[in-house]
């Protein structure tokens, strides 16, 4: 971990945090806390993807971070640290579960079983009345004291869940689970456990989302089974893809630009969907290895590669 950007993550970590502050409508403030959750869950798919999978399952554990602080709020009168914790934490031993099950198999299989969870899990959270059914539970709200801080709070949570994943990204496990998505036979064989390794992997990502869950209940203070469909984890895919998959950066690029857009399409009724969805099929058309792909990384590897490109042409001489 030589190197990971501190400046540019304290000064993107400061400008996020004064955005909070001195943007205080109620629009401005509900399409911050959009973005900032949206980049979450944006970020914690493309982590389960350093193994080589996509998980469909995101979505579920969005929703049950925020069902769990739901519950812990308005059923079991929980203080605040307290009910944000309970989704994550029943998150992480559902993924863990989860993943025993499924992470032996690969590719297709494994989104069609994450697909088939998120309708089970959104069909099963409409039918348990002590929480609301289908038509969802309300009155999930932060303390008083936090209202006028509770954006700043979202951010800083999701500022410092999103600096953790990039470091244990840039860590020597990071490198092993991009070891493990590059050839698994090959990690087998130098002694890795496969299996648990991506459990582990899996489990990380899915507590991201449920922070995320949890961050949205809190938010929202209404939410519904039907909030948590499948859509959720194909909107953060879209993050990730415009974005690029090759840095987290990509993740949370995506997230803030495609919900800016969202945000100005709203507001033109039917043609919404054209605007958004022309706006991804473009993006992909023209940036294929998305934004952080763009041409302005190779200037920076370039004037990264000039010293060294003179160092070997003085050594051929």
């Amino acid at each position: 971990m030589r190197n990971l950007h501190i400046r540019w993550w304290t000064v993107g970590a400061a400008i996020a945090v004064a955005a909070t502050l001195l943007l205080k409508g109620p629009y401005a403030v509900s399409v911050l806390n959009l973005i900032a959750i949206s980049a979450l869950i944006a970020a914690s798919l493309r982590f389960g993807m350093l193994i080589g999978e996509v998980s469909f399952a995101t979505s579920s554990f969005v929703g049950l971070g925020a069902y769990g602080a739901g519950i812990a709020t308005t059923l079991l009168n929980w203080p605040f640290p307290l009910a944000m914790l309970l989704g994550p934490v029943v998150v992480i031993g559902v993924s863990i579960l989860f993943g025993l099950v499924t992470l032996r198999v690969k590719g297709p299989y494994f989104m069609l079983i994450g697909f088939a969870f998120v309708e089970v899990v959104r069909i099963t959270l409409g039918k348990i009345s002590i929480i609301g059914g289908v038509a969802g539970m309300g009155g999930i709200f932060p303390p008083r004291i936090l209202d006028p801080w509770m954006p700043t709070l979202v951010m800083a949570v999701v500022i410092a869940l999103l600096f953790g994943l990039y470091v244990i990204e840039k860590s020597d496990f990071g490198k092993v689970l991009v070891a493990i998505r590059d050839n698994e036979d090959i990690a087998r064989t130098v002694g890795l456990r496969v299996l648990s390794l991506k459990i582990i992997c899996f489990a990380i990502a899915s507590f991201c989302a449920g922070v995320a869950g949890s961050l949205h209940g809190f938010v929202n203070n209404v939410i519904s089974p039907g909030d948590f469909g499948f859509l959720v984890t194909v909107f953060a895919l879209a993050f990730v893809k415009i974005g690029g998959e090759s840095s987290i950066f990509g993740a949370i690029l995506g997230a803030v630009i495609l919900v800016v857009i969202n945000t100005f399409a709203l507001g033109l009724g039917d043609v919404e969907h054209y605007v958004y969805g022309g706006a991804i099929v473009i993006a992909m058309l023209l940036m294929p290895q998305g934004l952080v792909g763009l041409p302005w990384r190779k200037c920076f590897k370039g004037r990264g590669a000039k010293p060294s490109a003179r160092v070997s042409k003085t050594a051929t001489r």
